[in-house]
């Protein structure tokens, strides 16, 4: 949702009018919710009380402007989607604690994502509806937010060793340089037209740029000393997606359509397909921990796994909600594996310890309510902590682990 008197479209606008139940507020509801997302999402919903409703709606639009609206779109959502048992999460308890120091994006409705620390430990987003780039002072929790070239729909949010704060155009076919003194962004457009949807990119320790293109299925480089863009193709529907390095520095991608991981040969660009062993894996995205083995989310069978490249051989664990949990946004933070459970309610954080192989989890909440997605983050520069969001009410949280006092 967005804002009622003039919806924004996004890559997901759409005109869908199927699916809901009849009754007052009908109209309201899919003139509103589907000129930004499907109607379909709040069939998927966990469902909420009245309360839960308005401050969710809260987040994607103002509908205050209109009282009547406002009254019509609430009692329909509180009548036909109450609180439900659907897709639940299971929580298992631990020896950790979570401290989370939260805040809150401006736009409605952007679908905040991708926090990252500068060097100056500024926290960049991007969202990606909402065509916005942000910034947050964690001195004062100030935040700030700039438009973007029109069309961008950015993906991820980038800081090159400089400090410098880089984005990819995921709607428009760019990689872009932002300016925050300007506020001004220097665009590079793909070289190729069917290279459509930069999405998830990082920088190498030589400052070269390294990005996947999910639907294009391609992995790209750029190179900012020259301007030279370098893209090739994977296999059909492979859907490349989260992309890490090596600790020898060599780029590894993940697969979000077929069972494998690549690996990238850092000057001839050569890809070498990495099957993994269940039919039906797909990977959202990939974390590499400090011996090298490379830690991934299962996102299509609801597991987590490690690649040891020495090795050659792989492990996976079910996550603890299930086969549906949808593992999307992985992080190792000490040597600990985190990750978020997309597809339940209330959206998780899962703690998976490899020297005891057991699992921990939290509830994210967003506000008052819980209701998600984690889709990637990063660990602070000090490695003490966690960078994620909410990206369905735009929350971008610092989450910093602790053992529970024994008493």
């Amino acid at each position: 949702m967005l804002s009622a008197p003039a919806l924004a479209q996004s890559p997901s606008a759409n005109s869908e009018r199927t699916g809901l139940p009849d009754g007052p507020g009908k109209d309201f509801v899919q003139g509103i919710c589907s000129g930004c997302h499907q109607v379909r999402e709040i069939e998927r919903s966990l469902g909420y009380t009245r309360e839960g409703w308005d401050e969710l709606t809260s987040t994607m639009v103002d509908l205050k402007v209109d009282p009547e609206q406002h009254k019509a779109v609430l009692d329909y959502l509180a009548q036909h989607f109450p609180p439900a048992a659907k897709r639940p999460a299971k929580i298992i308890p631990g020896p950790y604690q979570i401290d989370t120091k939260v805040c809150k994006t401006i736009k409605l409705g952007q679908r905040a994502r991708d926090p990252v620390e500068g060097l100056d430990g500024m926290i960049w987003y991007v969202g990606q509806w909402g065509n916005v780039i942000g910034r947050i002072d964690p001195r004062t929790d100030a935040v700030k937010e700039w438009d973007l070239p029109d069309s961008t729909f950015p993906h991820s949010v980038i800081i090159d060793k400089a400090g410098g704060v880089w984005f990819l155009g995921n709607g428009n076919g760019t990689i872009g340089k932002f300016d925050p003194e300007t506020g001004k962004s220097t665009v590079f457009k793909m070289p190729q037209t069917d290279a459509k949807d930069p999405h998830t990119g990082e920088f190498d320790n030589e400052g070269v740029f390294w990005f996947s293109l999910q639907q294009s299925d391609m992995i790209g480089r750029f190179d900012p000393a020259t301007k030279e863009t370098k893209l090739v193709k994977t296999k059909k529907n492979a859907k490349p997606y989260g992309i890490k390095f090596g600790t020898d520095g060599t780029p590894w991608v993940a697969c979000n359509g077929s069972p494998c991981i690549y690996k990238v040969d850092r000057k001839t660009m050569e890809l070498t397909e990495i099957k993994l062993p269940l039919p039906g894996t797909t990977v959202r995205r990939i974390e590499i921990a400090e011996d090298g083995r490379i830690w991934y989310v299962n996102s299509g069978k609801g597991r987590l796994g490690v690649y040891d490249p020495v090795t050659g051989k792989s492990a996976e664990w079910d996550s603890p909600s299930g086969p549906s949990s949808h593992p999307y946004g992985i992080n190792v933070l000490e040597g600990v594996v985190w990750y978020n459970e997309s597809g339940v309610r209330p959206d998780t954080l899962v703690r998976f310890d490899p020297k005891t192989e057991q699992f921990q989890s939290f509830p994210i909440a967003s506000g008052n309510i819980y209701a998600g997605i984690h889709r990637n983050g990063h660990v602070t520069r000090d490695g003490q902590s966690l960078l994620v969001h909410q990206s369905a009410t735009g929350y971008i949280m610092k989450v910093t682990p602790r053992p529970i006092a024994v008493r």
